[in-house]
């Protein structure tokens, strides 16, 4: 940020879809740039053409986010099915002070990975929306939407957004449509992500699964029991919860995977939910700072936007051993990174995830599962989206949209 700029203000970042005095090369201080559509001689409101994500747009105050709830979880199997309970989530087990795990043990011999070219979309997310509907209409009875919620999407998703001010190396492709006056959001993989993938290393293929075997070292199946650490490691296994809070005037509905739990049963979801992670043992200030600066970024993100308080991290050597375990408490990593020069700040990533999704409700306006407007992100550049009507990006399969437009025929809720 400049110094000795003054912020822009709220109003001036939202400023009415009339305002044509944007200038490209000459950034004036608004966030979206419009552009007027004329038909017949009449002038519509016009639609905004890009958002920008410039830093200094979201030094804002914080915005609200109400403390997300847990309306349901669900959990998928070493096949990849779904089951609408909590069969696969797993209990936490506190390491002793000198773990010495290794995290190399079972790749070779006991290592089952998920394919990673079948993509999902937003398919289980959507078949626990069919188990659980009724439960969320009763739920958001006074919306006008038939889900009563503005949008439905990923954790993962959302955290992208957050970080997008301070991303400098990979972009994001995401997907939008409307559907009973609810916008689901998916992401579809960039060509740079696609390539990425299919070229690792079999030193960055083996380092990736070493997140899988901690959580292994330190996770038992049942409360009471212990870690299998000489199991299987399948990473299609997962139990994910699913939480609706609100984002300024953004309901959202979204689910996320869920490392663990704590064992205390008094402690409610999703404040008893417990994340995991690796990561390099930090040996100099350098070191440090560019944790703060960098991994605490995304670590932070993922948990805040679910409610999960906690994160526990395996500090592990050059040869996969892991030396040290640490708690970071979500509500003091701002605190850990306040000393930190031009750091990231939390109010930048929320008000810029925020000004997306009413960015996405400006222009996403026709209910329609076959109509996906794109919208695409690179480091250094604004968002920009395009539209596509029945092409390969419709990603709303049709068994969810003919189940939900049975229901609403039948007498629930009808589309908008």
């Amino acid at each position: 940020m400049e110094r000795g700029r003054d912020k822009p203000r709220h109003s001036d970042l939202l400023q009415s879809s009339t305002h044509s005095d944007y200038k490209r090369s000459g950034y004036s201080g608004d966030c979206y740039a419009h552009k007027r559509v004329r038909s017949g001689g009449e002038t519509f409101p016009s639609v905004p053409r890009f958002l920008s994500t410039q830093r200094q747009l979201y030094e804002r105050s914080f915005p609200v986010y109400k403390q997300p709830v847990e309306v349901g979880f669900f959990s998928l199997d070493s096949e990849r099915n779904f089951f609408n309970d909590s069969r696969q989530l797993r209990y936490y087990v506190e390491p002793g002070k000198s773990p010495n795990f290794s995290l190399r043990d079972g790749y070779h011999d006991r290592f089952i990975k998920r394919d990673e070219g079948v993509k999902e979309g937003l398919d289980h997310m959507l078949r626990w929306i069919l188990e659980n509907r009724t439960k969320l209409q009763s739920k958001n009875s006074a919306s006008s939407c038939a889900l009563g919620v503005d949008f439905v999407t990923w954790r993962g998703h959302l955290t992208k957004l957050l970080t997008t001010p301070y991303e400098t190396q990979e972009g994001w492709l995401l997907a939008a449509s409307k559907f009973g006056g609810t916008i689901y959001i998916s992401e579809v993989e960039t060509e740079a992500a696609r390539v990425n993938r299919e070229s690792r290393t079999e030193r960055h293929k083996e380092m990736m699964y070493w997140g899988y075997k901690f959580e292994q070292y330190i996770c038992a199946d049942d409360m009471n029991g212990v870690p299998d650490q000489g199991g299987v490691v399948n990473t299609n296994e997962a139990f994910c919860t699913v939480v609706q809070t609100r984002l300024s005037d953004h309901k959202l509905l979204f689910s996320g995977e869920v490392d663990c739990r704590d064992k205390d049963p008094r402690i409610p979801a999703p404040a008893c939910y417990i994340e995991l992670k690796t990561s390099a043992e930090i040996c100099t200030p350098k070191q440090r700072s560019n944790f703060h600066r960098y991994k605490l970024l995304k670590w932070w993100a993922q948990s805040f936007l679910p409610g999960v308080p906690q994160i526990i991290a395996g500090f592990r050597d050059q040869d996969g051993i892991v030396v040290a375990v640490e708690t970071f408490h979500i509500s003091n990593i701002s605190q850990l990174i306040k000393n930190e020069y031009n750091c990231w700040k939390p109010t930048v990533c929320m008000n810029f995830c925020s000004d997306f999704l009413s960015f996405v409700k400006s222009v996403v306006k026709e209910d329609n599962p076959r109509l996906v407007h794109l919208f695409e992100w690179e480091p250094h550049r604004d968002v920009m989206f395009s539209v596509h009507r029945d092409t390969q990006y419709t990603f709303l399969p049709d068994w969810y949209v003919n189940s939900m437009e049975s229901h609403f025929a039948g007498g629930a809720q009808p589309l908008d």
